[in-house]
């Protein structure tokens, strides 16, 4: 029988569960992985040789060869996949061994097996990871929710393995039941918000400044330079110069344009909406990656309604460029803003207790959304810890008003040349929306009352009230 000896467990040898053991072998901690294919466990292996790292494809073999209290990851797809896993794990644990659940799971799935398995006196976590395979070898930004005592168990390795920002590791215990894996999925909703309108501002650019990949890839990284600092700037910036490998030209124009999508982004705005909490510039980007499936539509569509764009003239180009980039830097803090609106409702809804400055801190490294704005939305928190909403801090005041200026012209620009801005409108109509005192929604009230007798509130005296119209 082999000897427990292995500090830590992962199950799931793909890309990022192999990426995310090594790491860990890199910082001293002995690692066993297991995967039913052999050719991965043994693949595993190979790469992590003269480390103290061992694969397997037998789960009992996996379970003996681990320390009691047992730590097992999961990085394996999230539903019944995650289920199957524990099913098989059970039998060979003790009490106090705990399972991790390290994929995008829906969060209530969480909470369920949460329950079930305490029944078994077996701990489980629910943990976001970010930064794709490439974090998860050097550093992903790592959020862990549950029970405290699950997280003692593991928070010396987690915090070994994670990002690293001026030496501050990129986790924390992030509250209660399943937070973890909440704030990971509000996570992916503001991302699939960035890269909407990062594509948007693409699209301006390319197609109405008439910018070619070259002068685009200049354009990005100059802003990479500057306020809108981010992982998702820089890569785009790269992905301009990279040469097509099967034919000639540049691969981005080479790439169909129907984006996929694994659910993040869809649960992020379906709750928002079970919370009553606005999030139109998340809910805009899942609308427009279906919209982007329906690809032979729009081909059918094409001929009848499009026209052709207009490029600007040269002396027009540096203009556009600069309101794009200032736009883009005020959808982003609207965006951030919409998903930290979000997080603060669930954690009151759910009883997650959130500390958003904690949130903000460790995304500011190793995950996809890491950008240089979240310090300031770090110090935010930290100098108002129960700020309801990013666009009330004094800290967004000035970058709001002067890039909603910027904003206005492009997605005018954008309207007049039949280019669609969706994301960019939402976070606009939104910030309009939450600035007003006065909205028109008064009227909506008296609908609602005058065919329904839904009744309504007033401005001059307390009380619920109804008309007979």
């Amino acid at each position: 029988m082999m000897i427990s000896t292995y500090d830590f467990g992962m199950i799931g040898l793909g890309v990022m569960g192999r990426n995310f053991l090594l790491n860990v072998a890199d910082h001293g901690f002995s690692a066993a992985g297991l995967d039913l294919d052999p050719e991965k466990a043994a693949a595993l292996e190979a790469e992590a040789s003269g480390k103290p790292v061992k694969g397997t494809a037998d789960t009992a073999t996996f379970v003996r060869m681990l320390k009691p209290p047992r730590k097992i990851m999961l990085l394996v797809p999230a539903g019944k996949a995650v289920d199957s896993v524990i099913a098989s794990l059970l039998p060979h644990l003790e009490p106090g061994d705990l399972i991790i659940d390290g994929g995008n799971s829906y969060f209530e799935d969480t909470n369920r097996r949460i329950e079930e398995l305490k029944s078994k006196n077996i701990l489980f976590m629910g943990m976001g990871v970010s930064g794709g395979s490439e974090g998860a070898r050097r550093g992903p930004s790592i959020m862990p929710g549950g029970n405290p005592e699950a997280y003692r168990l593991v928070a010396p390795i987690l915090e070994a393995v994670s990002a690293k920002v001026n030496g501050d590791p990129c986790v924390a215990h992030l509250g209660n039941t399943s937070a973890g894996h909440y704030v990971k999925m509000v996570h992916n909703g503001i991302e699939y918000g960035l890269m909407q309108l990062i594509a948007e501002a693409y699209d301006i650019l390319k197609n109405i400044a008439g910018l070619d990949n070259k002068q685009l890839h200049t354009v990005f990284k100059d802003w990479n330079r500057g306020a809108l600092q981010s992982f998702l700037i820089e890569i785009t910036a790269s992905i301009f110069l990279k040469a097509d490998d099967q034919g000639k030209g540049w691969l981005l124009d080479k790439i169909l344009d129907k984006a996929k999508q694994k659910g993040t982004g869809k649960w992020t705005s379906q709750n928002a909406m079970d919370l009553g909490i606005p999030t139109p510039t998340i809910d805009a980007a899942v609308t427009m990656r279906g919209l982007s499936a329906l690809k032979m539509e729009r081909k059918m569509a094409a001929p009848h309604y499009t026209r052709a764009v207009e490029p600007l003239p040269l002396a027009d180009k540096e203009q556009i460029i600069g309101q794009v980039g200032e736009a883009l830097y005020f959808a982003f803090i609207v965006t951030y803003a919409q998903g930290m609106h979000q997080l603060t409702e669930a954690s009151k809804e759910y009883g997650y207790e959130l500390n958003l400055g904690t949130i903000a801190r460790i995304w500011r490294g190793g995950c996809i959304i890491r950008a240089a704005l979240l310090e300031k939305m770090r110090q935010a928190y930290a100098d108002q810890p129960e700020l309801r909403n990013l666009l009330l801090s004094p800290a967004f005041h000035e970058p709001v008003l002067h890039g909603q200026h910027a904003a206005r012209a492009i997605i005018k620009t954008a309207i007049d040349s039949g280019i669609p801005a969706m994301a960019f409108s939402s976070a606009l109509h939104y910030f309009d929306a939450y600035r007003r005192e006065q909205l028109p929604l008064n009227l909506v009230q008296a609908q609602r009352d005058f065919f329904g007798a839904h009744t309504y509130e007033r401005v001059d005296r307390s009380g619920v009230f109804h008309t007979n119209w």
